[in-house]
């Protein structure tokens, strides 16, 4: 009773929050986790939108690639900022899924990753002020693939946690705030970078060290969600682990079709580098204040819609996702080939758009795979989904092949026909939301 008085005052702001959902029984979680769900929600939205804001403030596709190449890295070792992070933190996923699931309380592997992440942060910084060149290059990435790896058991572990704290017609709400919430912090980032009343090292230097000291708060705020013990049987070997997941596959449909329009929607993760590449952008006058506002302005504007849409049905949130997608792509594609992607104006507003779709994925993607796998198949279903995708994205390299044979905007017409044929194949989705 003590505990249940204790988050009283916070039932108001979660009503509020909320909405439609006012008094409405918690659907798939217990009488105790629906008890002390306001709360956890509220820690969730802290400890994620202060992840999120480290996200943006330390983004590998514009900001770290900005300042490798300030510090004179080589382009080969920017090249790799993007698979580095994407991939190191999913493919590691299907091997630890096992080990993971022998904790009875997978908050702890999460703030512990968040943690971890924070001083990988913090250690970019220090390379930035204290090396260059080929050395400032080689570090950043040593520090962006611990991160990365880090980030790997945070993915393992929330969308757990989230499906044993928050009921199941509000975790699209509680991520979707997170990412609002988050967005508006880069927007402002973002609107510095761009004024010019700041030296851009400098600022993008600080920017990383307040992204690892958020990092390390979102961990100790994430280590007071009251979480029940869970089940911790299939806590097998890597391998043993590795296995029993792919079985999956076979057994579920559903899930096939889920991880391919996942796959194909990687398309909008993938674009920005191409986009700047056919918009003809030298690197010494890349306008990376500009793009990250665009970027920032999608999370702020769209997040909160996209969860809130994506409680209701997921599958349509990621048909609509790839529709937006496939056409912003398209528009950027056809703008490049006539000379019309110019980098102050048409770029920031088509990567506003194509990032607007890939919010939708993120969101999307994530309600999905929590609200169709059970307590039992979650953690499995997570890591499997993510070790997949983070093949797909590491193969996803060969577009830069493709690139120097056929043009940036052959690329973006290839990319924006994968997000078209996702959004058609996500109809096909079970409206696991019914």
């Amino acid at each position: 009773m003590r505990e249940q008085r204790e988050h009283d005052w916070l039932r108001p702001a979660f009503e509020a929050v909320v909405m439609d959902d006012e008094g409405r029984a918690c659907r798939d979680i217990p009488d105790s986790a629906c008890r002390e769900e306001s709360g956890n929600f509220f820690r969730h939205v802290g400890s994620l939108s202060l992840s999120k804001m480290a996200d943006g403030l330390i983004d590998p596709k514009l900001v770290l690639s900005w300042l490798m190449l300030t510090l004179g890295a080589p382009s080969a070792l920017v090249g790799l900022l993007v698979p580095i992070r994407e991939a190191g933190a999913l493919l590691p996923q299907l091997f630890t899924a096992g080990a993971l699931r022998r904790l009875p309380r997978r908050k702890w592997a999460w703030s512990a990753g968040a943690a971890v992440q924070g001083l990988s942060a913090l250690a970019i910084a220090l390379a930035a002020l204290t090396l260059r060149g080929q050395a400032a290059g080689l570090a950043i990435l040593f520090a962006l693939t611990v991160l990365a790896l880090a980030r790997s058991v945070c993915s393992v572990c929330y969308k757990d946690v989230l499906g044993k704290t928050i009921d199941k017609s509000r975790r699209g709400t509680a991520t979707g705030l997170a990412g609002s919430i988050s967005a508006g912090v880069v927007i402002v980032f973002a609107g510095l970078l761009a004024s010019g009343l700041f030296q851009r090292f400098e600022l993008v230097v600080s920017a990383i060290v307040l992204a690892g000291a958020a990092w390390i708060v979102s961990a100790l705020l994430f280590a007071t969600l009251r979480e029940a013990k869970g089940a911790t049987q299939g806590g097998k070997s890597a391998i043993a682990a590795a296995m029993e997941n792919l079985v999956w596959l076979k057994r579920d449909a559903q899930l096939r079709r889920f991880i391919l329009v996942r796959s194909l929607l990687t398309a909008t993760a993938l674009a920005p580098p191409f986009m700047i590449a056919a918009a003809a952008v030298a690197e010494d006058v890349l306008p990376v204040g500009m793009l990250v506002l665009a970027s920032a302005l999608a999370g702020l504007l769209s997040s909160y819609v996209w969860g809130r849409f994506s409680d209701r049905s997921s599958r349509i949130v990621l048909a609509l996702s790839g529709l937006a997608g496939g056409v912003g792509l398209a528009v950027s594609a056809i703008l490049a080939t006539v000379g019309w992607l110019h980098p102050l104006y048409a770029l920031p507003v088509t990567i506003f758009v194509v990032m607007i779709a890939y919010q939708g994925v993120r969101l999307g993607r994530s309600t999905h795979l929590t609200d169709m796998a059970t307590a039992e198949t979650r953690a499995a279903y997570t890591a499997l989904s993510n070790t997949v995708v983070g093949f797909v994205l590491l193969a996803g390299g060969l577009f830069s092949v493709l690139a120097a044979y056929t043009g940036p905007a052959v690329v973006l017409l290839v990319m924006a026909g994968m997000a078209a044929l996702a959004s058609i194949l996500a109809r096909g989705l079970d409206e696991v939301q019914a």
